[in-house]
């Protein structure tokens, strides 16, 4: 999709301990469905919160099955002061058991979790999200989120996802 950013030593710092701190555990029971890679369009922070449009591709874990395309909005509800560019977040869709059977369209949903962020031109960001047709999917971060611009953000994301497929 987009190509990563270096990630400043800062931003990184804060980006791992924000994943030490904010990262759900998994059910001993949960299986890996898949990668949920977004980019996310670029904007501004206003103090209390921000709302970004994103672009989704979900590729299935079983290399049998076909991509998906999915888009949606991404708001943060807390501390985010700043401007940033485009920005690729990537999550590894977990499914509440390894029975779950998957149907195209499925990570439709509404989605909330923590998020933080730090930039000063290329920074780094975490958000872990739970949510999805009745709170089936939890997103875990696979890897720091790479962005450009200049930015603080910590609180609460929701994460507003449609199928482009319905």
């Amino acid at each position: 999709m987009i190509g990563k950013t270096k990630i400043t030593a800062a931003a990184a710092l804060l980006a791992t301990a924000a994943i030490g701190a904010t990262t759900v555990p998994a059910k001993a029971d949960s299986v890996e469905l898949g990668l949920l890679e977004c980019v996310v369009e670029g904007g501004t922070g206003f103090i209390f919160g921000s709302s970004k449009d994103l672009s989704c591709e979900y590729t299935p874990a079983n290399q049998d099955a076909a991509t998906e395309a999915y888009f949606g909005v991404i708001n943060k509800f807390g501390v985010d002061i700043g401007v940033t560019g485009a920005t690729v977040i990537e999550w590894v869709v977990l499914a509440p058991t390894s029975d779950y059977e998957y149907t195209i369209g499925s990570l439709a949903g509404d989605y909330r979790g923590v998020s933080a962020e730090a930039t000063a031109a290329a920074g780094a960001g975490v958000n872990v999200l739970v949510g999805g047709s009745d709170d089936t999917f939890s997103l875990q971060p696979v890897s720091v989120q790479a962005q450009e611009g200049v930015n603080v953000a910590v609180g609460v994301a929701e994460l507003q996802l449609r199928s482009a497929a319905n």
